[in-house]
């Protein structure tokens, strides 16, 4: 399956909600009053956001493309801004941390971030720094095995910022590529949860001062709008770099990928739209602007 067809199997629930509808109005001749308002309410429906929506329709308004579908495109394709990768440094290991609340897939995506770069020739070492549930550790431990890399694991409640320095140490001793940590499902209300993970960073830079490279939110897309303060108290705490969107294969609320990156200004940098290990994709906006719209 190629990657348009695999963002189009995997986006179906957002197309049949907003965009399937609105496809309809903007290919059924002029875009008057009337046929604004019943988008704005798809939009808002479907967990955009009132500023994204309200931007959206301005632009829709003001478009001089004929071909509204393609003048919707060049809006969201606009919104979303220029892809961007996720970031390797020079000096290794490049240290990933994995942030945000219990249920997000922050665990499994570590696992699948593991696979992924296992493949490409990478090595890697998971660190399960979510030393508060037993269960996080174990399915770390579990995709460890699956995929033949070392997993840094001390006894549950331990510190997490003493797994982080093991984890890091041991990738430094060992040449090895990349390093992802895990860290504890903590609640973005939880202000003693928040400086464990500011001091989990101080930790890692005292090994390396420029680590870690990414500090990535895992959010789940069911939740809508709820993200978007989610993100913004996690970033104020921890300096994100980039978010991973997960389980929009099981939302019609993907659109609020576009509220994300106006709003925020963080990029989407990876999506998770199924299951396997291999679902977890970077972010293309033309990819993913197209699979929405065709």
């Amino acid at each position: 399956m190629g990657i348009f067809d695999f963002l189009k199997k995997g986006l179906q629930k957002t197309k049949e909600g907003f965009f399937g509808k609105a496809l309809s109005l903007l290919k059924g001749g002029k875009l008057d009053k009337e046929k604004l308002e019943e988008i704005r309410e798809l939009l808002l429906l479907s967990d955009i956001g009132t500023g994204t929506t309200d931007y959206i329709i301005e632009n829709l308004k003001s478009s001089k493309i004929e071909d509204q579908t393609e003048a919707l495109k060049f809006i969201l394709m606009d919104l979303l801004g220029d892809d961007e990768s996720l970031k390797f440094s020079q000096e290794l290991p490049t240290v990933y941390t994995l942030i945000g609340v219990n249920g997000s897939g922050k665990t499994t995506t570590c696992g699948k971030l593991a696979y992924r770069f296992k493949n490409e020739g990478k090595r890697v070492v998971l660190g399960a720094g979510d030393t508060f549930r037993a269960a996080a550790v174990e399915q770390l431990k579990e995709w460890g095995k699956r995929v033949n890399v070392p997993v840094i694991a001390h006894q549950m409640g331990a510190d997490a910022g003493a797994v982080a320095y093991d984890t890091v140490s041991h990738a430094i001793a060992n040449d090895l590529d990349i390093a992802i940590i895990d860290t504890a499902g903590r609640l973005h209300t939880k202000d003693n949860l928040m400086r464990e993970l500011e001091k989990i960073h101080k930790v890692i830079k005292k090994l390396q001062p420029d680590q870690p490279t990414e500090v990535l939110l895992v959010l789940d897309a069911t939740i809508g709008q709820n993200a978007i303060q989610q993100a913004r108290i996690f970033d104020k705490s921890a300096g994100l770099t980039g978010i991973v969107l997960t389980k929009l294969d099981g939302t019609a609320k993907g659109g609020m990928i576009f509220s994300i990156k106006k709003e925020l200004g963080i990029p989407v940098k990876l999506i998770g739209v199924g299951e396997h290990p291999e679902d977890l994709k970077d972010f293309r906006a033309s990819e993913f602007v197209d699979a929405l719209l065709r």
